[in-house]
Formats: C-alpha cells, sequence, structure tokens
C-alpha cells in the first residue's frame, strides 16, 4: 500500500527528530527515554534502592532509564500487552495489569516491598477518530491511575502521560483529589504540536 502525504511526512519528522537520532546513537530503545530523564532531572523521582513500576512499558524506553538510575538495589516491574526484549534490573510480564491473573503475577513478583513510582506512557492504538482516540486515553490514564493508588506506598509519586482534550479538566480533577500535590510537565523533547502533557502525583490520599 502506497503511503499517504501525511504518514511520508510524519516518518521524515521522524526519522530527523534529534531526539530519535540521540536515542539511537546513545542505546536508547525510544525517545520517549529523554522525556523521563527531564522530568527526572526536575523532580528528584528515580532513587537508588526503590520499586519502580511501569505501565505499557514496551519497547522499554522508561524502563531503561528507570532501571539505570535506581541502580542494582532497585527493581523495575515492567507490564505491557506487547512482548518487551529484556533490561538490566527490569522484570517484565506480558499481559493486561486489569487482568485479575495479571495482578496476582505482579504482586506475587513485588511480595512485601514498598512500590515508590507507578509510570504511565501509555497511550491507545490510533483509530483516526480523535473523540474516540481522546476517550481512550482517558480511560487508560484513569486506569493506571487506579493501579497507582491501590499499589503506591504513602510517599510515592505517579508521573502519566495525559493528552489535552475532552476529559482532560476532569482527570486533572481526579488527580488533585487522589494525590495530595499534582503538577504538570512538558518535557523539552515533546514535540511542540503534541498534545501531550505529563502529569506528576504525589502522596496518595487515602480514602
Amino acid at each position: 500500500m502506497a503511503r499517504t502525504k501525511t504518514s511520508k511526512a510524519w516518518m521524515h519528522e521522524h526519522v530527523t527528530d534529534q531526539f530519535v537520532q540521540r536515542a539511537k546513537a546513545e542505546g536508547w530503545r525510544s525517545r520517549a527515554a529523554f522525556k523521563l530523564m527531564e522530568i527526572d532531572e526536575k523532580d528528584k523521582l528515580l532513587k537508588p534502592g526503590e520499586i519502580v513500576v511501569d505501565l505499557g512499558a514496551a519497547p522499554g524506553g522508561w524502563s531503561q532509564v528507570a532501571g539505570r538510575r535506581i541502580g542494582d538495589h532497585g527493581r523495575v516491574f515492567a507490564i505491557d500487552l506487547l512482548e518487551m526484549g529484556g533490561l538490566p534490573g527490569v522484570d517484565f510480564l506480558q499481559g493486561d495489569f486489569r487482568d485479575e491473573e495479571v495482578l496476582h503475577r505482579f504482586e506475587a513478583m513485588v511480595g512485601d516491598r514498598p512500590v515508590s513510582l507507578v509510570l504511565s506512557d501509555m497511550a491507545p492504538n490510533i483509530s483516526g477518530i480523535p473523540t474516540s482516540d481522546q476517550a481512550r486515553s482517558i480511560y487508560l490514564c484513569e486506569l493506571a491511575m487506579d493501579f497507582a493508588k491501590t499499589h503506591l506506598k504513602p510517599d510515592g509519586a505517579f508521573l502519566v502521560k495525559v493528552f489535552q482534550g475532552e476529559g482532560f479538566d476532569d482527570f486533572l480533577r481526579a488527580m488533585r483529589e487522589s494525590f495530595q500535590t499534582v503538577v504538570t510537565r512538558k518535557p523539552k523533547s515533546s514535540r511542540d504540536r503534541s498534545a501531550e502533557l505529563y502529569l506528576l502525583g504525589r502522596r496518595p490520599r487515602r480514602s
């Protein structure tokens, strides 16, 4: 099938993107690695020896960064429906984090170790219908937030990618109701034209 002008333009932008080129040169699995690095440098999320969960982890850009920064005494638990190649310091669990079986396997792997940070850089498969795609994106954010509230330790943190649009204000309100502090981040490595933002919630409120 011939590529459309839009797909050709996207491919050109992708291959010439400075962060795509840097990721390839420096051995990072995706350009998204730079987003997490920039946020971490500002907010000091990844600390040696801690337990981190990466939801929707494939291809592993965020897990790769987290694994390096928490060191040998920490652990990253990466969960995704898609396969993901192995990474040092990362335990990968393939499946849907909403499924009871997957949750039980995750909880067995973590044991009694407290979870310090839950990451979610998830986005739905794009259908091309903006209202539908936005609704599915917000739904993923809500699921990730519920997971974080359940598993984080009292002073833990939750970092999630959210697209601005319908439902964003409601989700932001829910974040503020669920965490004691919530801040917005827009990394330099996030494309200017992208509607994506990152919300960082700290210290989950216990009902």
